[in-house]
C-alpha cells in the first residue's frame, strides 16, 4: 500500500479523497495535515453560520467517524514546515511523514491591504471558521458597528451576517458598483438597493486610507477624509494562492503552483489541487472547477487516464437572499447589441449581449430561473436570430407559444452544472435517479445536489420530474419526518377528523413507525394537539425545544437571556428599577434594548432563572415569551397622545392587542406593529400583522417579514373602530393557529392558502366570531405566566447544577 500525504483538508482535497476511496479504498495509506484544528467542512456555508441560520456541525463534510472508517491519519492543527523532496517526507510541526505521492491542497490566503492600522486587533479576514467565530464574538457586544472593506461576494455575505446579528454595518467598495466582476452597473445598483433595505450602508468608489485605533480598532478613514467609527473591520478584498510551501520546496511556481492536465506539478510524485493551482495561466476560485480538478486527480492516482480542461463558467449565486446570475462577456463593445428587460415592481433585471447573432453574455438579477438555458446558448455558440424577438423571455416562449416548462431542463446537456455549491452536473443527477434516487432527499444523499444553499432545489426537482415522468410524486406533500408517510396537512386533518387528543393516539391511529416519534415530529404534534384540543390535551414540555422548556433563550456560552414583557413597548420607573436591581443582583453580562421595544438581560445562569423571574414578578413583570413560537411583541409608536401627526391612539391599541394575545402558542413566532399614522414609525408594514392608523380608522395588513426574507404586508381589511380591529386580528391569529404548518411563518402560510381565501373566510361575521371564541377558549388555558409558575423551591432545584466541580476537597 502506497503512502499518500495530503496537505490541507479543504473542499478540493476532500473531494479527491472521496473519489479515491470510492474507486479503490485499499490503494493508499493516507495522512492528512491541516493547519486548522478540524477537518473538511463546506466553506461556502460559512455565511449561514455567521448569520445564525446554521451551526458548524451542520456544515461539516467529513467528521471524525468518516476519517476513522477510512483509517486516515489526521494531523489537524499542525502546520507543515517544509517538504524534503529528496527524502520524500513532509516536515510537520510535530514530526515527519513519508510519502510516495503528495497532494498540495493549501488553498489561498486572504489579501490584507497594507495600510496604516491593518494589524490592529479587530481587523480580520473572512476565509475560515475561526474568522467566522471572531465575527460572531464581536457582534455580541451591544451597539456594535462594523466596516466591511470589499463589496464582492464574501464581503457582502459578511456584511449581511453581521447585520442579522444586530451590528451597524458599512460596506466600502473601491469600484463604482458592487460585484463588478460578476454584475454590470444596473444589476449592481439593484443589489445595493436591496442591501440598503436590509439596513446595510454601502459606499462605492470608497478608497480606504487608514484604520484608526491604538490598542483596538476604532474606525476607518477614507481617502476623502470621511471617518467611520467601527469596532470591527473585515477585509474581504481578494485572495492569493498559497504557494509559498511549494516554492520553498523548489516546485515550479508562477502566479500559483503550476500543474499539467493531470494536476501533476514539476515533481512527478507531487500533485496540487484547488485554489493554490495555476493551469495554463488560469487561476481558480469557484467550486465547480475545483471539484473537476479533484475528479481528474483521483483518477490519475488510481492509474486511470483523464485530463483537466478549463471550461467557460457562469456565476449563479444567492447573495444575502438576492438571486443573481452572470455568464460570458457582458462588456460593451462595437458591433454588440443589448436586449434588456426590467420589472421595477419585482426588482427584476435581465440583460442579454448579442454579437454576430449569438448570445455572448448575460446578466440577471432577481429572476434567474432560466439561467442554465441562457448559459447553454452562450457556451454552445447557438444562433439566436430566429428567436431574437422572444429571447429575453426564456425557453418557455420560443416557437411562438408557451412551451412545456420542463423543456428547458430536458434540453440541458449532461455536463450542464446544476448545483454550483457542490459542482454537480445534470448527468450525475440523472445517473443517481436512474440508480434508484426517487426524491429530493435521496438525490441529495447520492450527489449532494441542493444540499448546501438550496438555490438549485427547483432544478433538481424538475430533473426528477423529467427523468421519472409520472412516477415522480413531487415535493408538494412531504412527510412530517421519517416516522410517518403523512404530511403536516394530513396529520392536522386526521387529528381533527378522528378526534385524536393525545400523542399515543396519534402514534397508534396514524400508524407511526417509531414508538414515540422523534425530535422533528414531537414538537409539531404537540402543537397541533394543543391548538385543536386546548381543554382535553395537556401540553408536553418534553416535546418542546430547549428554549421553550426552560422559558428563556440559551446563548452560545450556555447562559440564558431573560426578556420581561413590556406591553406595547411601555414601561415605568418601578419596572426599570426592578430590571436594574436584577441586573446587578445576578451579575447580568449585558443589558440591551431590543428592536421589539423591550429590555433583554443577557448572560443569566440557568440556576439563577427561577430567582430572577421571582424578583421580576414581584415588580409586576411577566415573561416576554422571547423564546416561544407564540406572540413575541407588539411594537407601537406614541400615536396621537404625543405625536402631532398621530391619527389614532396606536399605543393604547397595541397594549390592548398584546394583553389579548400574549401567552398564545402559534405555528411560529408572531410579531405585531401598530403605527399611529402612515409615516409608520412602528414599522408595522413588515410585521406578521401590521396596523396603520389613518383618519378614517385602521388599515390591517398581514404576512410581512423582516429577517432573511424581507416582505411588506399585504392588505387584509380596513375597519373603522378599535373593537373591529381587535376582532379581525384575533380571528386572523386563530385562523393561522388552526391551519398553518408548524414552523411556517404567517407569510409562508398565506402564500400557500392565498390571502383571498383568508380574507373571504374572515369576512363572514359568524365565522370571525367563532374564531375569536375558539381563541379565547384556548387562552383560558394557556394565557398564564410561566415565570410565576416556575419560581418555587422545586423548580429551583430542577434548574440547579447536578454537581459543583469547583469545590476543593479537604486535605
Amino acid at each position: 500500500m502506497q503512502k499518500l500525504v495530503v496537505i490541507g483538508a479543504g473542499m478540493a482535497s476532500g473531494r479527491v479523497l472521496e473519489h479515491l476511496f470510492e474507486t479503490d479504498p485499499d490503494a493508499y495509506d493516507v495522512t492528512l495535515f491541516n493547519a486548522e484544528p478540524r477537518g473538511n467542512y463546506n466553506r461556502i456555508m460559512l455565511s449561514p453560520v455567521l448569520s445564525g441560520e446554521k451551526s458548524y456541525d451542520e456544515i461539516v463534510t467529513h467528521d471524525d467517524d468518516w476519517y476513522g472508517e477510512r483509517n486516515i491519519t489526521c494531523r489537524f492543527g499542525e502546520r507543515v514546515m517544509g517538504i524534503d523532496r529528496a527524502r520524500k517526507v513532509v516536515i510537520g510541526e510535530h514530526g515527519e511523514a513519508p510519502y510516495d505521492k503528495l497532494i498540495l491542497g493549501t488553498g489561498s490566503d486572504p489579501f490584507i491591504i497594507p495600510i496604516e492600522g491593518h494589524d490592529l486587533p479587530g481587523v480580520i479576514s473572512y476565509r475560515d471558521l475561526d474568522d467566522t467565530n471572531a465575527m460572531i464574538e464581536a457582534s455580541g457586544a451591544p451597539g456594535g458597528s462594523a466596516v466591511v472593506i470589499g463589496g464582492g461576494l464574501l464581503g457582502l455575505e459578511a456584511a449581511a451576517g453581521l447585520r442579522l446579528r444586530g451590528m451597524e454595518v458599512t460596506v466600502l467598495h473601491l469600484a463604482g458598483h458592487l460585484m463588478e466582476r460578476q454584475l454590470d452597473e444596473a444589476a449592481g445598483y439593484l443589489l445595493q438597493k436591496d442591501l440598503e433595505k436590509r439596513g446595510i450602508t454601502v459606499l462605492t468608489g470608497a478608497s480606504t486610507k487608514a484604520i484608526r485605533g491604538t490598542d483596538q480598532v476604532e474606525g476607518v478613514t477614507l481617502e476623502d477624509g470621511t471617518e467611520i467609527d467601527a469596532g470591527l473591520v473585515v477585509m474581504a478584498v481578494g485572495i492569493r494562492p498559497a504557494a509559498t510551501l511549494a516554492k520553498e520546496a523548489g516546485l515550479e511556481v508562477g502566479k500559483a503552483v503550476k500543474v499539467d492536465a493531470q494536476m501533476q506539478t514539476s515533481d512527478p510524485d507531487i500533485y496540487a489541487v484547488g485554489e493554490c493551482v495555476e493551469f495554463d495561466g488560469t487561476l481558480f476560485g469557484l467550486v465547480a472547477p475545483l471539484y473537476e480538478q479533484a475528479r481528474v486527480l483521483a483518477r490519475t492516482l488510481a492509474g486511470e487516464e483523464d485530463a483537466f480542461v478549463v471550461k467557460q463558467l457562469s456565476t449563479k449565486l444567492k447573495v444575502t437572499g438576492c438571486d443573481l446570475f452572470s455568464a460570458g462577456d457582458f462588456a460593451e463593445g462595437e458591433g454588440r447589441e443589448d436586449i434588456v428587460f426590467r420589472d421595477p415592481a419585482r426588482g427584476v433585471y435581465k440583460r442579454l449581449v448579442i454579437e454576430d447573432d449569438k448570445l455572448v453574455g448575460a446578466v440577471m438579477y432577481g429572476d434567474t430561473a432560466d439561467s442554465n438555458w441562457f448559459f447553454g446558448l452562450i457556451k454552445d455558440g447557438t444562433e439566436i436570430e430566429e428567436m431574437r424577438e422572444t429571447l429575453i423571455f426564456g425557453p418557455g416562449f420560443q416557437g411562438g407559444a408557451a412551451a412545456d416548462p420542463m423543456a428547458a431542463v430536458a434540453a440541458l446537456p449532461p455536463e450542464a452544472e446544476i448545483c454550483g455549491c457542490n459542482g454537480v452536473c445534470k448527468g450525475q443527477i440523472v445517473d443517481a435517479i436512474q440508480d434508484g434516487a426517487t426524491d429530493l432527499g435521496t438525490v441529495k444523499t447520492a450527489t449532494k445536489a441542493s444540499a448546501s444553499c438550496g438555490t438549485c432545489t427547483n432544478l433538481v426537482e424538475q430533473l426528477l420530474s423529467v427523468t421519472l415522468g409520472a412516477d415522480y410524486a413531487g415535493q408538494g406533500a412531504q412527510p412530517v419526518c421519517g416516522c410517518t408517510d403523512l404530511s403536516h396537512e394530513d396529520v392536522r386533518r386526521l387529528i381533527k377528523s378522528q378526534e385524536l387528543k393525545c400523542q399515543p393516539a396519534v402514534w397508534q391511529e396514524l400508524a407511526w413507525k417509531t414508538p414515540n416519534g422523534c425530535h422533528v415530529c414531537r414538537p409539531a404534534i404537540n402543537y397541533y394537539l394543543l391548538a385543536d384540543w386546548p381543554l382535553e390535551y395537556a401540553d408536553d414540555p418534553q416535546s418542546r425545544f430547549v428554549n421553550e422548556r426552560n422559558h428563556a433563550n440559551i446563548q452560545k456560552d450556555g447562559t440564558y437571556s431573560v426578556v420581561p414583557r413590556m406591553w406595547g413597548g411601555l414601561t415605568n420607573a418601578d419596572e426599570l428599577r426592578a430590571i436594574a436591581d436584577a441586573a446587578e443582583k445576578y451579575a447580568v453580562q449585558t443589558v440591551k434594548v431590543t428592536g421589539g421595544q423591550r429590555i433583554d438581560l443577557l448572560g443569566v445562569k440557568k440556576e439563577d432563572l427561577p430567582a430572577i423571574w421571582s424578583d421580576l414578578n414581584a415588580a409586576g413583570l411577566v415573561s416576554g415569551h422571547a423564546y416561544s413560537k407564540g406572540l413575541r411583541t407588539v411594537k407601537t409608536c406614541v400615536g396621537r397622545e404625543h405625536c402631532r401627526f398621530g391619527t389614532q391612539d396606536s399605543t393604547a391599541l397595541g397594549v390592548q392587542l398584546e394583553k389579548r394575545l400574549w401567552g398564545s402558542w402559534t405555528p411560529h413566532k408572531v410579531k405585531l406593529g401598530v403605527s399611529g399614522c402612515p409615516r409608520n414609525c412602528a414599522e408595522a408594514t413588515c410585521k406578521d400583522i401590521g396596523i396603520v392608523c389613518v383618519e378614517s380608522g385602521f388599515e390591517i395588513g398581514v404576512g410581512g417579514a423582516a429577517g432573511m426574507d424581507v416582505k411588506e404586508v399585504e392588505p387584509l381589511v380596513k375597519v373603522a373602530t378599535e373593537d373591529e380591529a381587535e376582532a379581525w386580528v384575533v380571528a386572523f391569529v386563530q385562523l393561522y393557529r388552526e391551519h398553518a404548518k408548524y414552523l411556517d411563518r404567517a407569510y409562508k402560510w398565506i402564500a400557500k392558502v392565498g390571502l383571498d381565501w383568508a380574507r373571504e373566510t374572515l369576512s363572514d361575521d359568524a365565522t370571525r366570531a367563532a374564531l375569536v371564541e375558539r381563541f379565547d377558549l384556548s387562552q383560558s388555558v394557556y394565557q398564564k405566566d410561566p415565570w410565576a409558575e416556575r419560581s418555587d423551591a422545586k423548580t429551583r432545584r430542577d434548574y440547579a447544577p447536578l454537581a459543583d466541580f469547583t469545590l476543593e476537597a479537604a486535605e
